[in-house]
Formats: structure tokens, C-alpha cells, sequence
């Protein structure tokens, strides 16, 4: 309706001119016309209503041919243009061709390409094997591998192929990315969303010039440059420099320049000349050597021994790394709960002698008093539950005091220790042991007092030593019998002995409480002096230990330990039971009693020998159960006991079993079943052992 009454309306108006439709009142007053409305700018007796019911023929009004009588003349055509030159784009990529691009399959839905061949592009494997370590495609599970969710994470991963460019020294580097379904493996129907990125890396860029800052100025700035082993001409990346940034600090650190700064690294990089040019403001900040060690707490640590267990004397040139061995030798004192070591300027350096600094170091201590407990068991050896109350620092510096109690099903004991560490120098340990204890065993029952002293070397968690050593001084009252057999109690017998015990031990491996390769060897002399019912023996307990470790692959290891002991110089019953060989146990040949193999009396009691030796095998295999902190063991134990003191190996026991190994951030907890191969009539068929630790 409103399209009819518009063309009625245009078709009336058509023959009237514009005088006609703009009446007087519009000129007049315009404002007020228009807003009166198209209704009122033509009289309605002017213009004759359409009927609606009734089409047009032909609209009124309007004078225009169909286009049927519309004719458009023949375009002439162009005569192409000769001797055209076109101008060559030099885009800075070399030719390539993705077609013929060489392609790597990060996964089944990350596809990298490379279709430059020239130059080309150098530390391509690295960069390829850094890309799929952070690549968040990579990440990406096949079965949540959709579209939507390939383009979000393709975005972030062509940025980090753009970093990754740069940090190669590809300044002018592309990459082309592509999203689609590509077929995987054989199956046609096989298709799973696929990104694939083209790398154009472009010419790789170079050090340009190197600037040091005052480097040089230094006394031995010509040694320190060469700490610095990034030159003009070389290959401009990220890593070598930060690398080398580190290197040059280290140097300067260890040679003795306490206090020298470096700047962060600037990078100018000229297109032009496809160099960069580097500048690491170095300022050496004059060369010292090591002063005297002050304590903030004199009265608890004070400095005089800090300086006996530093390893550089007054004079020696600065090192930060001795620096960082006395902070780490404190805290393994277990006295402080926080330390920190640093340099003080006492004598700045004049000329071409250098300054002395003082290392002021600040402690705060720790809780001294400390309460400790350990449960074992072992099928044959019964229950052993041990507890000890210690004050590390009860006689300042390091002077502690231990009490400690054993109650067990063979062993229970009373003792005092008295131990001063760091005594006379790094490491060195004296202890001074009181104890009484009382020993019910299948091989004989013992009331034992002693006295012990010992000075050693240790090799502890924080410093594992190649080369230990002990000395030793054993004053020993003990009145020993054999067990009770069918009701029959034999007298006890009383020994007095002095021994000057002493150890060594080689020690190749890796870790202290779980090696995984290297060798230990061990021996351990003990000169003694026995008195029993008036007769005095002397006698050399002497024993060898060697064990060996061999890492096969990330999950498995070979462990072997063999031991050899020997007594010679007296007869066998003019020595205490106590001193005497005896092999059996969890740490000894599992599968068997503790101390339950060797020669026997007539009714069967173990009595002990002269000469030892014991084989062991296992393999420690890491399982993947509980992130691979369990580990299973299989293992083979072999001993043998004489009477004499060269081995006859006239019987040798021999047991087998498996264990179970828990490891822990303080070493593997262990449970070993074994089973004895070579059983007794009243040996048990299996035998289970708890402890700390491995076997050996």
C-alpha cells in the first residue's frame, strides 16, 4: 500500500512545476510548514488515490528504455605493451621450496618444516629438540587434539619458534603456520587435526664488536678476557652469552675479586650488517685476599674455630667458592639454623698489591637439644629399638653430649659419648664413649663395660670423602659365656682387652647411602691384648671390605661386596667370644639367624672363628610404582666361618631372596625376605629383615 500511494504520488506530480507544490505559507514561515507533515503539501483533490485492487500498467511519469533497447558498442581491445622491465623484490630469504621441504613429526598432531637450504640452518637438531620440550602442542593429548583448541595453542607456540629464532641468532626469521586434517599412518579413515609451522630462519646473525667496560684495567685482565670466550665474528646466541656472562663472574670470583659487578648484557642488533653488538659493563673493583673470619656470636662459635675449619689461610687469595665451603661446613655443624658468610673490605688494594677483606659471618642458632629414636627387626635377630637424648653444644665449640639406651630381644645397653667436632681441623671428630651392655645371642651371652676413644676423619652426607680414616684406643671388662642349651648354663668367663683399633677406607663412589657406581674399599687392623684366668694372648683382628657399583641404564644396578677377616696370633678359646668372627644376618648373609654360621660345639652353638669371608650380589632394579621411589632386589649372599686363621671354606652357607627398596630424600628404607639354600636342621625357612638404608 505504501509503495502504490508513493508511485500515485510521484506520478500527479509529475506534470505540476515547483511553484505549484510549495505554496505560499512555506516561504513565509518554512519552520512551521515542515513541521505540518507530506500530507499537507498537497491538496488531496490534486491527486488521484491508486485503487489497490487494480495493478499499473505502465507507471506515469517515467521515460526509460528496457534494456532490450539498450545497445553497447564493442570494447576495442588493448594491444599489449612490449620491453615491460619488472623490478626483482629481494625479500632477504633465500629460494625455498615447501614442497621439497624437509619435514620433522614432533607428534601426531605438531609437524615442523624447513624449506631453506641456504645458508643453512645451523643448530637445527638443538633447536628442534628445545622447541619440543616447551612446545604446548606437544603437550597437548591426541584425544583432546581439536581445532579450537590446536589454534589457540599454535599462536603461542609460533611465538615461542620466533623466540627461539632470535635466540639462535635469526634476526630476519619466519614462520608460516598451517592448521588442517592429515592423514596418520596407513588408515585412510585415520585423521587427526594437524599443525604444521615452515621455519625460514634466514642468514644467522654474528658478534659484531665486544665491549667489557673496564675489564681490562684489571691485574689480570688479560686472563679474565679470555674467561670470556665470545669474540667478533663468532655466531651470535643467547645462551652462549648469558653462558659466558656466568663463566667470566665465576672467574672473577675465584680470582679474587669479591666485589665486582657486571651489567646486564645489551644487544645492538644492525640489519645491515647481520651483526650484533654486544656490551657487558664489567667493573673488577680492585683484587684482595682472604683476612681473618669474625663471628657474630663469639661465645658460641667463635671465630678462631671458623678459621680452623675454612680451607684458606690469611694471605690466600679471595675465592668465592672457599667462601661458599665455610658457609656450607657451618650449617653441617648442625648448630646454627641460618648463616651467611660475606666479605668485609679491612685494606683496600694500592697499587699492584691487593686488599684484604675479613669475612664477617652472621649465625643465628638452632634448636641444640635433640630427642632421636630407630626400630629394626629382623626375623632371627628379634626387635631392637633404640633412643638417644643429645646437646650438640652442651662444651662450646661443638662439644656435645649423648645419652643412649638399647633395648632389644639379643641386646640391650646403657652409654654416655662425649663428641667434639671439627677437633683440630675439618672434619676431624674425637669421641670418647662409657657404656654396659648385655648381649643374649645364639653365639654366646656377654656382660660387657668398655671405654673407647676415637680420633677419625669422617666422611659425612655433605662431604663425601675419598680417603677416611679412624684411630683408636678399647679398654674392655666382659664376662662371656655360650648360651643356654637344653637347660645346661655354662660359667661365664672374664676377659680384660685393650685394642688400638684403626680403619681406612677408599671410597669411588657416588652417594653415600645409595651409590649406583663406583668402588669402596676398606680395611680395619686391631691390635689387642687379652687377659683371661691369668693368661695373656696377643692377637691382630684384621678384616678387608670391598664393595663395587654399576649403573646399568636410568633403572637398574649391579651391586657386589666381598669380605675377607682374619686373626691370627692366638688360639681360639684364649679370645673373647665377643672379638671373634661370625657371619649371619641382614648384614651379612641374609636367609640365615644373626651370627648363627660358623663352627659349633657339640651342642650346636655357634663358637665363633678366625677367619671370615662373605660374597654378596643383588641388582637393585627401580620400579615406575610411586614415581619410581620403589625399587625391587633380588639377591645372592655367601659365607663361610673358620676355625683357623686362613679361610678352609670347609662349609659355606649360601642364601637367597628378594627385597624391597623405599627410597627416601635420607636414604632407602629396607625390607629384605631371604630364604637359607644350605639350611641347618634348626634354621628357618625364612628370614625378614627391616632397616635403614642398603645392605651395603
Amino acid at each position: 500500500m505504501a509503495a502504490a500511494a508513493l508511485l500515485g504520488f510521484s506520478a500527479a506530480a509529475h506534470a505540476q512545476t515547483l511553484d505549484d507544490l510549495i505554496p505560499d505559507s512555506a516561504v513565509e514561515n518554512p519552520d512551521a510548514w515542515a513541521e505540518q507533515g507530506a500530507d499537507q503539501t498537497v491538496e488531496s483533490s490534486d491527486v488521484t488515490a491508486p485503487d489497490p485492487d487494480t495493478p499499473i500498467a505502465q507507471p506515469p511519469g517515467f521515460d526509460l528504455p528496457w534494456p532490450d533497447d539498450i545497445a553497447i558498442e564493442d570494447f576495442e581491445p588493448l594491444e599489449p605493451e612490449e620491453d615491460i622491465e619488472f623490478a626483482d623484490l629481494d625479500l632477504g630469504q633465500a629460494n625455498v621450496s615447501f614442497e621439497e621441504a624437509e619435514t620433522e613429526r614432533i607428534a601426531d598432531n605438531l609437524v615442523l618444516g624447513f624449506p631453506q637450504t641456504e645458508p643453512p640452518f645451523s643448530d637445527r637438531g638443538d633447536f628442534v629438540e628445545r622447541f619440543e620440550a616447551l612446545s604446548t602442542i606437544e603437550e597437548l593429548e591426541d584425544s583432546e587434539a581439536n581445532l579450537a583448541q590446536l589454534a589457540a595453542r599454535a599462536r603461542e607456540d609460533e611465538e615461542l619458534l620466533g623466540d627461539l629464532l632470535r635466540v639462535y641468532g635469526y634476526y630476519d626469521g619466519q614462520v608460516i603456520r598451517s592448521i588442517g586434517n592429515l592423514q596418520v599412518g596407513d588408515e585412510a579413515a585415520a585423521q587427526t587435526p594437524t599443525v604444521r609451522f615452515d621455519i625460514l630462519p634466514g642468514e644467522r646473525y654474528k658478534i659484531g664488536a665486544v665491549d667489557l667496560g673496564s675489564l681490562l684495567s684489571a691485574p689480570d685482565g688479560a686472563e679474565l678476557r679470555d674467561a670470556f670466550e665470545i669474540y667478533p665474528g663468532d655466531y651470535l646466541q643467547s645462551d652462549t652469552i648469558v653462558q659466558e656472562q656466568f663463566d667470566l663472574d665465576r672467574a672473577l670470583g675465584e680470582t679474587g675479586y669479591p666485589f665486582a659487578a657486571i651489567d646486564a648484557p645489551e644487544l645492538l642488533i644492525d640489519h645491515e650488517r647481520v651483526e650484533g653488538d654486544l656490551t657487558l659493563n664489567v667493573t673488577p673493583n680492585g683484587k684482595y685476599v682472604f683476612g681473618g673470619v669474625v663471628s657474630s656470636q663469639p661465645d658460641f662459635l667463635s671465630g678462631k674455630h671458623l678459621a680452623k675449619i675454612a680451607r684458606f689461610e690469611p694471605g690466600d687469595t679471595y675465592q668465592r667458592s672457599l667462601s661458599l665451603d665455610l658457609r656450607r661446613a657451618i650449617t653441617a655443624t648442625g648448630l646454627v639454623s641460618s648463616v651467611s658468610v660475606t666479605p668485609r673490605e679491612v685494606t683496600p688494594p694500592t697499587g699492584v698489591e691487593p686488599g684484604v677483606v675479613a669475612m664477617d659471618v652472621e649465625l643465628q642458632q638452632a634448636k641444640l637439644r635433640t630427642i632421636a629414636g630407630a626400630i629394626g627387626y629382623g626375623s632371627e635377630e628379634g626387635i631392637r629399638i633404640q633412643a638417644s637424648w643429645e646437646h650438640r653444644n652442651l662444651f662450646p665449640p661443638e662439644g656435645s653430649l649423648r645419652v643412649r639406651g638399647i633395648a632389644g630381644t639379643q641386646e640391650q645397653l646403657a652409654g654416655v659419648t662425649f663428641r667434639k667436632n671439627n677437633f683440630g681441623g675439618r672434619d676431624r671428630v674425637l669421641t670418647l664413649d662409657a657404656y654396659a651392655n648385655t648381649i643374649d645371642s645364639p653365639a654366646f651371652d656377654a656382660r660387657t663395660i668398655a671405654l673407647t676413644g676415637v680420633f677419625e676423619r669422617k666422611s659425612t652426607l655433605l662431604f663425601q670423602k675419598n680417603f677416611s680414616w679412624s684411630a683408636g684406643l678399647e679398654l674392655i671388662a666382659t664376662q662371656e659365656r655360650p648360651p643356654v642349651v637344653d637347660g645346661i648354663q655354662e660359667p661365664r668367663q672374664t676377659y680384660f682387652v685393650a685394642a688400638l683399633p684403626g680403619t681406612v677406607l677408599f671410597d669411588e663412589t657416588d652417594d653415600l647411602l645409595d651409590p649406583t657406581r663406583g668402588f669402596r674399599l676398606g680395611g680395619r687392623l686391631s691390635p689387642e691384648a687379652s687377659t683371661t684366668n691369668g693368661v695373656e694372648s696377643f692377637y691382630v683382628r684384621s678384616q678387608v671390605d670391598g664393595s663395587y657399583y654399576q649403573s646399568l641404564g636410568d633403572r637398574l644396578v649391579l651391586a657386589g661386596r666381598a669380605t675377607f677377616g682374619s686373626i691370627p696370633g692366638a688360639d681360639l678359646l684364649q679370645i673373647a667370644p665377643s672379638r671373634r668372627f661370625y657371619a649371619g644376618g641382614g648384614g651379612s648373609v641374609r636367609g640365615y639367624g644373626y651370627r648363627k654360621i660358623g663352627p659349633e660345639n657339640d651342642l650346636g652353638e655357634p663358637t665363633g672363628g678366625r677367619s671370615l669371608v662373605e660374597l654378596a650380589l643383588e641388582a637393585r632394579i627401580r620400579t615406575g610404582f610411586l614415581d619410581g621411589a620403589v625399587s625391587v632386589v633380588p639377591f645372592v649372599d655367601a659365607g663361610s666361618v673358620g676355625p683357623n686363621p686362613t679361610p678352609d671354606f670347609d662349609e659355606i652357607k649360601i642364601g637367597a631372596g628378594l627385597g624391597v627398596r623405599y627410597h627416601t630424600g635420607f636414604g632407602p628404607i629396607r625390607l629384605d625376605v631371604g630364604v637359607p639354600l644350605t639350611p641347618d636342621e634348626d634354621d628357618a625357612p625364612v628370614a625378614v629383615y627391616v632397616s635403614l638404608g642398603q645392605a651395603f
